[in-house]
Parts: structure tokens; C-alpha cells; sequence
């Protein structure tokens, strides 16, 4: 049932609905980036129960580009008996031309003067305090930073954790600035992605189910045997039917953060990926794959189920195109001889 209605994604950016409980200072909970491909990561085991530990091992990885987002608005949302419900919010005055491609009239005024609306600031979410359950950042998602041809900016929520008091200072402090990747996650933390995966189109029960092909001398192949008894008269919903296959919202929990970096250098593969092209600005190497084709955008949030942080733990981390910590001990060394 959790796969269930198998249909297209009705947009294709995926968004999470549920977040961990943080304690302490805010802190964003998640955030988002492409997908440009996957790439052999070189490391030492370090996980003690594993059958490999302390040996040399190879692993698949996906390179996840995180261009920083810029925060244009903050949205609060109070407790109604219908849930949650956005109480007010604040946007800046002035926003990137790509993002105009998405919102066309984003605070368009008229001609007159007495026709101007007059849009709320940050200041006056703080009269919502006493209502409010929480508040979220309203984040565009600069897609004109990669280099895959993408201009125009997706939008998306970015949930705070901590106390409602800390939220509303972290809120203001980033009101109209950018956040980065590193503000969110770091190196070797589990996270869980969400995306849209590939669209296969419509297809058969063998392809989509992996029902048995009927032997030579059947009169059908590639088809279920039996759909439904004659009573009831009704074809349930357990019986495996052709239809949409792909192009679904799929989540992945656990993954393990390999590397988070600028240097485009360790990971771009000469000519860039394939259907993608080169990593131009942060990016982040996650363990494993991940939902979705390239340049799809990819959700990403802390992790709600904690696991060990020795689980598929790894050390002397290199990328097919160089060793991480050589290439910042050689960028130090330069900068001392410089200075």
C-alpha cells in the first residue's frame, strides 16, 4: 500500500512532510540540490562489524549539486482544527529575474498609486507569536547557478528546528540572505533523500510487477493468467494490471554523507556527466544511489530514524579525481608559502 496509486508525480519537485524533533539552538532541517550522476569513492572501511573492516574497499556514490538557495520570504503557520494553516508571511521586495519565471506577478504594483499593496515585512510576523506553531523559510531554489541549461528557480520550504523563540531569530538573522549546504549538513551525517524517480511510461505486468512469462505454447506471453474469479465479478487491486510505471515520489532513508565541498575539481569527469555536464558550484557525495534521473531535484532532510554513526563508516575518503585531504593540505601549504 505504501507504493500506492502508482501514477505520476504531480509536480516534480518532491517536498517532505515530516521532520525530527531537534532540541536547542534553530537549524535548518533540510534542503535541496540536482542530481548529476554517480561516481567510485576509494576509502578504508571503518565500520567494526563489517566483514571488509579496516581494508581498502570501492564504493558507488551520487554527486548531488547544492547551489545556495536565496531565502525571499518566512511563512508562520498556527494550529487550526483543520491542522496547520499559514497565519501570515513576509517576502522581500526584490527577486531574481529567473525567479520571475515562476512567480510572473511576484509583487507586481499597478500604475497608480492608490492601486500599490502594501506587502508585509518581517516585522509584522512577530505579532502571530502567541498563535504560532512554527515558521518556515521560503527558499528559491537558483537553478541558473548549474550548468545543466536549467533557468528557471524552483521554490520550496525550508522547516527550523529548535524552540518557536530561536526560529523567529534565525528567520530575521537569514531574511533576504543565502543559505548554503554546509549551514545544514556536514561530512559523514546520515540523511534521507526524496525525489521524483525515472518515468518509464506504460508497461506491462512483467516489466512492472515481474510476473512469470507464460511458457512457449501458451497462447499469451507476457500477461497475468487469471485476473479474477467469476464471484465476485471484480478485479481487485492486488492483481498486478499494465499501467504508469516510474515517475513516482520514492523516499530513501539513511544515507550517508561522504563529502560536502567546492572544489569541482575531485568529482567532474572529463566532459562532464553524462546528460548533465560539469558541477560548477558546492556540492555534496552521498553513499549510494539516489531516486531520480540527472538533473532532477533532489529533497534532502536530517535523518528521522537515528542509526549508529559507525554504521558504513569510512575513512581516507578519495574521489576518482583526487584525494580530498591531499587537496586541501596542498591548498594550505600554497596559501602559507604566499603569505
Amino acid at each position: 500500500m505504501g507504493y500506492y496509486p502508482r501514477v505520476r508525480a504531480k509536480k516534480h519537485l518532491a517536498n517532505f512532510t515530516s521532520y525530527p524533533t531537534i532540541e536547542g539552538p534553530a537549524k535548518p532541517l533540510n534542503f535541496f540540490g540536482y542530481k548529476a550522476g554517480m561516481i567510485s569513492v576509494f576509502a578504508k572501511n571503518a565500520h567494526e562489524k563489517s566483514v571488509s573492516f579496516g581494508q581498502d574497499t570501492t564504493m558507488p556514490a551520487t554527486v548531488i549539486e547544492c547551489p545556495p538557495v536565496k531565502i525571499f520570504g518566512a511563512r508562520v503557520y498556527g494550529k487550526t482544527h483543520y491542522g496547520l494553516k499559514v497565519l501570515g508571511e513576509a517576502t522581500i521586495d526584490k527577486v531574481d529575474k529567473h525567479f520571475r519565471k515562476r512567480h510572473v506577478s511576484f509583487k507586481k504594483k499597478g500604475k497608480k498609486k492608490k492601486e500599490e499593496k502594501k506587502y508585509a515585512g518581517f516585522g509584522d510576523l512577530e505579532k502571530f507569536k502567541a498563535e504560532a506553531q512554527k515558521i518556515v523559510l521560503l527558499a528559491e531554489i537558483r537553478a541558473s547557478e548549474t550548468a545543466f541549461g536549467k533557468k528557471k528557480s524552483d521554490i520550496a520550504e525550508i522547516t527550523l528546528g529548535g524552540s518557536l523563540e530561536n526560529q523567529f531569530v534565525f528567520a530575521k538573522e537569514k531574511f533576504g540572505k543565502e543559505l548554503r549546504i554546509t549551514d545544514v549538513f556536514g561530512p559523514q551525517q546520515f540523511i534521507d533523500v526524496k525525489a521524483v524517480d525515472k518515468g518509464k511510461g506504460f508497461q506491462g505486468p512483467v516489466k512492472r510487477f515481474g510476473v512469470k512469462v507464460h511458457r512457449p505454447k501458451a497462447k499469451k506471453h507476457r500477461y497475468v493468467g487469471s485476473i479474477s474469479p467469476w464471484h465476485p465479478p471484480t478485479v481487485m487491486w492486488t492483481v498486478p494490471r499494465p499501467g504508469q510505471m516510474g515517475y513516482q515520489t520514492r523516499t530513501e532513508l539513511n544515507k550517508r554523507i561522504l563529502a560536502i565541498d567546492n572544489d569541482v575539481s575531485l568529482v567532474n569527469p572529463s566532459g562532464g556527466f553524462s546528460q548533465y555536464g560539469i558541477v560548477k558550484s558546492e556540492y555534496i557525495v552521498v553513499l549510494g544511489s539516489v531516486p531520480g534521473a540527472p538533473k532532477r531535484p533532489i529533497s534532502m532532510r536530517v535523518n528521522v530514524r537515528p542509526i549508529a554513526l559507525t554504521h558504513k563508516k569510512f575513512t581516507d575518503i578519495k574521489m576518482p579525481f583526487g584525494n580530498i585531504e591531499e587537496k586541501k593540505t596542498a591548498k594550505e601549504t600554497a596559501e602559507i608559502d604566499a603569505q
